[in-house]
């Protein structure tokens, strides 16, 4: 079986309106190019993986969009009624950083449909692994509150409807976009059958979350880790955390089904986060997580794209996840490698960062 590749093109006609990075355009703000979450980046991964072939390697399907009575599963009606009628409307912004024009809705429904489907054909064995290239992102929105460019929970939607269709029922999602996986954390936060992990820059995005301490609640209680790393840990210290904390507790966990929350805005050229990762680093963690998913539950992996914007580095960045999770000769060697690694932290800072990833193993053991 090959790895199945989802994605629409409807999806890269998304905007998100008159934004300068983060900021509203107006008053002294001139305006922009609009928001970091552009098309660009996602659509020029999917180019290179044409252009070097290694499309032409997997299985490439589009996906029907989300239906409501799959939305209602993780948004309340309330919610999918006030998002539709914005969207009817023109447009707008609902939540924090989550604005959308005319049609918001049916390509945020479709993003969803691209994870659902990738998850579904995975565990109905249409597929070894899978790759979703989903946009708008999902893993900051809760079931009521947009947020941080994330209109529906993408991967809440796609667990919560392989879950009724019967298809599995322990998921484990790690996530590694350099922010904070909070909607996915707050969808979950009571279920002890959803282990969620988040790999990511401390008080980066949302500031409120992502601590240590937030370990679930109730019957939930323990199946949640975040993993706040310091800004400018580097290379090394994704892998050392992934091999100390993320790879054991799957292991406790033993899912029936792995899905990754598969951000590339830990690179060292994003302009929204400070990690100094570089595209040998999502090759590493996805060796990593598909060699996990082959030892505990047949292979079955979804990797869902999330954030990443740096419009020059994410191809490559993905182009090297991709070449890892089909096990492809194929390669799209990264030219800015060799500045990269000139970059990377040196021994005194990475002890430092050591010295943190060990005392968080040992709280999660």
């Amino acid at each position: 079986m090959r790895t199945g590749f989802f994605t629409d093109e409807r999806c890269f006609w998304h905007h998100g309106g008159n934004y300068v990075l983060t900021a509203p355009a107006g008053g002294h703000v001139q305006p922009g190019g609009g928001l970091p979450e552009n098309p660009e980046t996602k659509r020029r991964l999917k180019n290179l993986l044409e252009v070097t072939g290694l499309m032409a390697e997997m299985q490439v399907r589009s996906a029907a969009p989300a239906t409501r009575e799959e939305l209602l599963r993780v948004h309340p009606a309330s919610y999918l009624d006030a998002f539709r009628a914005a969207s009817d409307a023109g447009g707008g912004e609902l939540g924090l950083r989550t604005p959308f024009g005319r049609g918001g809705y049916e390509v945020a429904a479709l993003s969803a449909g691209l994870a659902t489907t990738a998850l579904l054909a995975v565990l109905r064995g249409e597929h070894a692994n899978a790759y979703a290239l989903t946009r708008p992102p999902g893993h900051h929105a809760t079931a009521d509150w947009p947020n941080g460019f994330c209109l529906f929970n993408n991967i809440g939607v796609a667990i919560r409807v392989a879950q009724a269709a019967g298809l599995t029922r322990r998921v484990a999602v790690v996530d590694w976009d350099v922010h904070h996986g909070n909607g996915t954390e707050a969808i979950f936060w009571q279920d002890p059958d959803v282990l969620t992990v988040s790999l990511h820059q401390e008080r980066n995005y949302p500031l409120d979350t992502g601590e240590p301490e937030a370990r679930g609640e109730g019957k939930g209680h323990g199946f949640n880790i975040n993993i706040p790393l310091p800004p400018g840990s580097g290379h090394e210290s994704y892998l050392e955390a992934m091999e100390r904390i993320v790879l054991p507790a799957l292991r406790r966990f033993r899912p029936e089904a792995i899905v990754v929350a598969c951000g590339y805005d830990a690179s060292a050229f994003d302009p929204l986060g400070r990690m100094v990762a570089t595209a040998e680093t999502f090759r590493a963690l996805t060796e990593r997580v598909k060699a996990a998913a082959e030892d505990l539950c047949r292979g079955r992996l979804v990797l869902v794209h999330e954030g990443g914007y740096s419009e020059m580095h994410v191809p490559f960045c993905g182009h090297a996840t991709i070449e890892a999770l089909t096990g492809s000769a194929i390669r799209a060697p990264d030219p800015l490698a060799a500045a990269l690694e000139a970059r990377q932290p040196g021994p005194e800072w990475r002890a430092h960062v050591s010295a943190h990833i060990g005392r968080l193993a040992d709280y999660f053991l």
